[in-house]
Parts: C-alpha cells; structure tokens; sequence
C-alpha cells in the first residue's frame, strides 16, 4: 500500500491486488464531487486500486477499499 499527498490538497492511495483473493468486480469506480476540498475518484487499473480524494477524505478512501474487500456482516 502506497499513500501520498497531492498538491491541490488531498491525499492519493494505491493498493497492489496480485496475489491477493480481492474480486475487483466489487471495485467498481467510483467518483463523488461534493466541493473543492470533498472529493472522492476510485478504480482499479492494472491490478491497482487507486484512489484520490480530498484533504478530509483520507478514511473515507480507505474505508471504499476496505467495505468492499472485507465486508461486515450486518447482525
């Protein structure tokens, strides 16, 4: 896993699928524009999820990959 910083702000994230079990059917892309600052734009390309998002949406980022690849079971 790789977490950088972007200049406009906001954060950026790739995650590596090979070798792992992940089904990237359940990545599917994603984009939500909210504001300046409140944004999210996910996809897999080349066996990656990549993901960007805004200065605020850092655990929202991770918790798309995570609720997707491991979801919880709803008791």
């Amino acid at each position: 896993m790789k977490i950088d910083t972007l200049d406009n702000p906001g954060w950026r994230v790739q995650i590596d699928l090979v070798g792992t079990d992940t089904n990237q059917d359940f990545l599917p892309p994603a984009d939500d524009y909210r504001t300046e600052h409140d944004w999210i734009a996910c996809r897999v390309e080349e066996d990656t999820f990549k993901a960007a998002g805004g200065p605020e949406n850092l655990e929202e980022l991770l918790t798309y990959f995570l609720d997707r690849v491991s979801p919880r079971s709803h008791s």
